[in-house]
């Protein structure tokens, strides 16, 4: 098991890529502390992924930088260590730029950029004491790319893939390494709204003619928070199917 032993934080648990991400580290064999802002799927955790002695599910708003240094606080208190922070949580608010409203522009701000940085801000001192530590941004092929209709989603995965860019270079001397995962088009609840025939339109021109599944980028956050990947450093891997080629 690449992971046995290592605590691990991921957010955005409840659903889609989270939860995946949430169940493939507790198969590698770490203690796994689940964060999420819905009540209902924080319980869901708690039920159905049998944590026992495994790890701890959390209900709290990434952008609420007081509750995110509680939640660091106690998993410190009851592991004495941190080693892998998987900033997953995000949103998404689209539309044309002309039709964007300020709310739309600050909630995506809000929780996909300054709910990594509230989380990564608490996590890093902990790793330097250790002088070990992974922390994992999730961007997106927008984010690298743009795409039409999402300037808030773009401009927050653009900054997350700036942001473990500059760590990579801040705290790579004492052995903490910083990349992104910018995954295209994966098979969750995100996609609903878009209209089916639009949907066919962008798998006919992914090459590989499919969509992704959340299993497929968990595995890539597993990898990269793995030993096997420790001189990955200030990376960003694409998992989309050469959707961008």
């Amino acid at each position: 098991m690449r992971l046995l032993n290592k605590v691990s934080i991921v957010t955005g648990a409840g659903r889609g890529i989270g939860y995946a991400t949430v169940k493939k580290f507790l198969e590698e064999g770490s203690f796994v502390v689940a964060c999420d802002i819905s009540p209902e799927l924080v319980n869901r955790l708690k039920e159905e992924l049998s944590f026992d002695q495994r790890g701890m599910a959390f209900l709290v708003d990434v952008t609420d930088s007081a509750a995110v240094e509680k939640v660091v606080e106690t998993v410190i208190d009851n592991y004495g260590r941190i080693d892998v922070l998987v900033n997953n949580a995000g949103i998404v608010r689209d539309a044309r730029m002309v039709n964007m409203s300020n709310d739309a522009f600050d909630a995506v701000i809000d929780v996909n950029l300054k709910g990594t940085f509230n989380f990564s801000k608490m996590v890093f001192p902990q790793m330097m004491i250790q002088k070990s530590g992974v922390v994992l941004n999730a961007s997106s092929i927008v984010g690298i790319y743009g795409n039409f209709g999402q300037t808030n989603y773009a401009a927050s995965k653009f900054g997350v893939i700036g942001m473990a860019k500059t760590w990579a270079k801040e705290f790579g001397k004492f052995g903490i390494r910083s990349n992104c995962v910018c995954p295209g088009m994966i098979d969750t609840e995100i996609l609903k709204d878009i209209p089916e025939r639009v949907l066919e339109d962008i798998v006919s021109n992914i090459p590989m003619g499919r969509l992704g599944d959340v299993s497929e980028v968990a595995s890539t956050y597993s990898f990269l928070a793995s030993d096997e990947a420790a001189y990955i450093n200030g990376a960003i891997i694409e998992v989309g199917g050469g959707a961008t080629l």
